[in-house]
């Protein structure tokens, strides 16, 4: 159906910034995708803050009688699984559906579905209902990850593509700040007395992003890589090809399945272990203030204060981190890149779960762990759209990042286990548990020998 035999241009490699490529509908496009990604790990990052809290609360044996530690623990866990199980559904079947519809259509829907359901989750009243809630509103976080980067892929122009690919996931972590900043500022109200629970308006806020699926479906027009694609074959010939030929194909088949590798190793990685720091410093802050003599609701204030500053320190160090890669791969290329981010992401993130003690090690120890575990993100923007061709870009890059999530949804469950069964007779059994489970970055070391080097190739066709 498709030539693929024919080697590929390679894109000659020119000085100056990037950013002067750019149009105004350049620019236009980056930052409605920017936009929607932001509020996407908004979300993401809200439920990291906001889940300790709500399952002290759901899981209550009685009203005002906190549930034990161990329950807490594993309980997170498998929110965070279930969450990640959404995520991942959600991201392939709104993948396919932006190869079948368009970009700016499905990302428009991807929004609304994530904004309605992390709305939603506030009033849930025990633990299945917000587990219901968290993989619903997993569907549409997974969906728009792929739509919003092959959206970018195909606008920009080919030399500043990896750029804007960088620069797209780096605004993530300002999506995370907004978060924890909203945490930081709810605390202080409920402390006031303001409010009763916080965790509960943090989901309202949520909901916010609905908003930008109006302006998107407004505004935003379809590339023209996408339309000129579309416009070649009938939807049944369409979805033949989309459902089969990623598996059809010698080419693609490998590319997916060496992406979905690479996206296992760092997911797993961030949602199994990075994103639990929060809960390692409160549950050491939390015994730290109980030994002081702190009363609940001071212990309780700290902890979400202290919670909050946890990820936005994690957020700057991803910014950094995310951006650093666009820089270091198109000097070094995709494969280096990624080798050195894993080691680096194993060797912080197992320093922090050993180390972390005090409020000051917030400050340096996980903006470390941030820039080094989320420079792996910037690398999947930038890398898994340079794989497929545009007829099949938007459900391979969904598939490397989404299946990946299934994979990954073991890891938090994973976490929750050996905290609370195998390491439950240690001090602190989350430390050891995360170091454990650092190994999982090994996993991506061993399959970079088989992907494929694109750095100053166009995109596939």
């Amino acid at each position: 159906m498709h030539d693929e035999s024919s080697p590929p241009v390679k894109i000659t490699l020119t000085g100056g910034p990037w950013w002067r490529q750019l149009n105004r509908y350049h620019w236009f496009v980056l930052f409605v995708a920017a936009l929607g990604w932001m509020f996407d790990t908004m979300d993401q990052q809200l439920f990291n803050i906001a889940r300790r809290p709500a399952m002290r609360k759901l899981l209550q044996p009685a009203p005002g009688v906190e549930p034990e530690r161990q329950t807490v623990d594993e309980y997170s866990g498998w929110a965070t699984s279930i969450f990640l199980i959404g995520w991942g559904t959600g991201g392939i079947a709104f993948g396919i559906l932006g190869d079948l519809i368009g970009r700016a259509k499905t990302m428009m829907l991807t929004i609304l579905v994530y904004s309605l359901f992390t709305g939603l989750s506030a009033l849930s009243k025990g633990f299945l209902d917000f587990a219901f809630y968290r993989f619903l509103t997993g569907l549409g976080v997974g969906g728009e990850f792929a739509v919003g980067v092959s959206l970018v892929a195909e606008v920009m122009p080919d030399q500043a593509r990896p750029f804007a690919l960088g620069l797209l996931q780096a605004l993530s972590a300002v999506g995370n700040i907004t978060a924890a900043a909203t945490g930081i500022i709810l605390a202080y109200l409920a402390r006031a007395g303001i409010i009763r629970e916080s965790w509960r308006i943090m989901f309202v806020v949520g909901a916010v992003p609905a908003l930008l699926s109006i302006f998107v479906f407004w505004k935003l027009k379809e590339p023209e890589r996408w339309r000129q694609a579309a416009a070649k074959y009938t939807l049944r010939e369409r979805l033949r090809s989309y459902f089969g030929e990623l598996f059809s194909n010698p080419r693609w088949t490998k590319n997916a399945i060496v992406g979905l590798i690479l996206a296992a190793a760092g997911i797993i990685g961030l949602w199994g272990i990075g994103f639990f720091s929060i809960d390692l410093q409160r549950a050491i802050f939390r015994a730290r203030f109980t030994a002081e003599g702190l009363s609940g609701p001071e212990i309780t204030f700290s902890e979400d204060v202290w919670a909050g500053w946890t990820s936005v320190m994690l957020n700057v160090g991803a910014f950094l981190g995310i951006y650093a890669f666009s820089y270091v791969t198109h000097y070094i290329g995709r494969k280096p890149a990624f080798a050195i981010a894993f080691v680096l992401a194993l060797l912080s993130t197992a320093f922090v779960f050993w180390k972390l003690n005090t409020i000051g090690d917030i400050f340096w120890m996980i903006p470390l762990m941030g820039f080094c575990q989320l420079a792996l993100f910037g690398g999947y923007a930038i890398y898994f759209p340079e794989l497929f061709p545009t007829r099949l870009r938007s459900t391979g890059t969904s598939f490397c990042y989404n299946v990946a999530r299934f994979a990954a949804a073991f890891g938090p469950a994973a976490l929750g286990l050996l905290t609370s069964k195998v390491f439950t007779g240690y001090t602190e059994p989350m430390r050891y548990a995360g170091i454990t489970m650092c190994s999982v970055f090994l996993l991506g070391l061993l399959i970079l020998p088989f992907a494929p080097e694109t750095r100053g190739q166009p995109l596939p066709e």
